[in-house]
């Protein structure tokens, strides 16, 4: 099945099914309300949801419409947790080099994770508001999943079960507070504003073999006002989704809802390119003795795309603006 979520009466919104190719939505009321509703009631909910999911891919549903991803808000715009690992080797070791800190120890045998807020995700079309350039404003395409409820210490081997949902992500950073917030120990905070979603969420197998060994088999293409930047496949997470959904379990459970990150998607293939900036600036000191690409600047725009083989793009597009705090040109209704 594929969801979005439209504006609505509550900050949770309206949610629809999507089809599967991203012409028509349809109502998912009376079944769920929201997204969150159909998470906490899944095992209930989602046979009906599948057959009228059928429906409108076979054009049996009088009520569909005509699907507009970008008035979408997030698929969840608030979620009870926001989990964000660094499942790709090479980047974090990239980015040990970037804020110039020491190897985390057992960084290749222990995933690396900190929760972040997640009570204000921003949909694929919504103006980013930030408060100042000067804070190194980057984007970080990433994938996530969405979990049903995870009893504390789920192994490895189970955790692919409580899968409910795949996502693409934009995690936006503010690399300006960076280091002063990792060499204190307790994460990060001011370098983390809210974090984007494309408009569509989609249950693991409407991604057929592109869902493989816990990971989005997938290039995350990645345009930068109009240029490309990078396109990094998801296959070379160092730990999977089930790595990750262990470890964020392992002493605490996991409300339905909660949303779990790979981290930044990194290739070791330098002709991939990169899903954020910093990485980028890192391989030009690498290569090239100094860094030579800046940080954003308002007005800037970020385009990202997951796509398999045929071009098509599961997830639909984040597409954003990057603005200055308090001027936003997206209406500010409830999300």
């Amino acid at each position: 099945m594929k969801f979005a979520t439209l504006p609505g009466t509550t900050a949770d919104g309206r949610l629809v099914l999507v089809s599967r190719d991203l012409r028509f939505a349809l109502d998912a009321a009376p079944i769920a309300a929201t997204l969150i509703d159909a998470l906490e009631r899944w095992d209930d909910v989602a046979p009906q949801l599948q057959a009228r999911y059928d429906d409108l891919n076979a054009g049996r549903a009088a009520d569909a419409f005509a699907f507009d991803p970008a008035v979408c808000r997030a698929p969840l715009p608030r979620s009870p947790q926001w989990c964000d690992g660094s499942a790709f080797l090479n980047h974090g070791r990239l980015m040990e080099r970037a804020f110039n800190t020491p190897p985390i120890p057992d960084f290749d045998t222990i995933p690396v994770m900190y929760q972040g807020a997640s009570d204000d995700f921003l949909g694929p079309s919504q103006d980013v508001p930030l408060p100042d350039e000067a804070e190194g404003i980057d984007f970080e395409g990433e994938f996530g999943v969405v979990v049903g409820g995870v009893p504390m210490g789920v192994p490895a081997e189970r955790a692919l079960d409580y899968v409910r949902l795949i996502v693409q992500i934009n995690d936006w950073s503010l690399r300006g507070f960076g280091p002063r917030e990792m060499k204190t120990g307790f994460g990060f905070l001011q370098a983390k504003p809210s974090t984007s979603f494309a408009p569509v969420a989609v249950t693991p197998d409407e991604l057929g073999s592109n869902w493989r060994d816990g990971r989005v088999q997938l290039r995350l293409h990645v345009e930068w006002n109009n240029r490309w930047f990078g396109h990094p496949s998801g296959s070379e997470m160092n730990f999977s989704f089930a790595d990750l959904i262990a470890h964020a379990a392992r002493t605490r459970r996991l409300s339905a809802g909660t949303v779990v990150g790979s981290g930044t998607v990194s290739n070791a293939s330098r002709s991939a390119g990169s899903a954020c900036i910093a990485e980028r600036r890192v391989i030009e000191i690498v290569d090239e003795g100094r860094a030579k690409t800046a940080f954003m600047r308002f007005g800037d725009r970020v385009r990202m795309a997951a796509r398999d083989a045929d071009g098509t793009q599961p997830f639909g597009v984040i597409d954003q603006q990057v603005v200055c705090a308090g001027v936003s040109h997206v209406d500010e209704t409830p999300r």
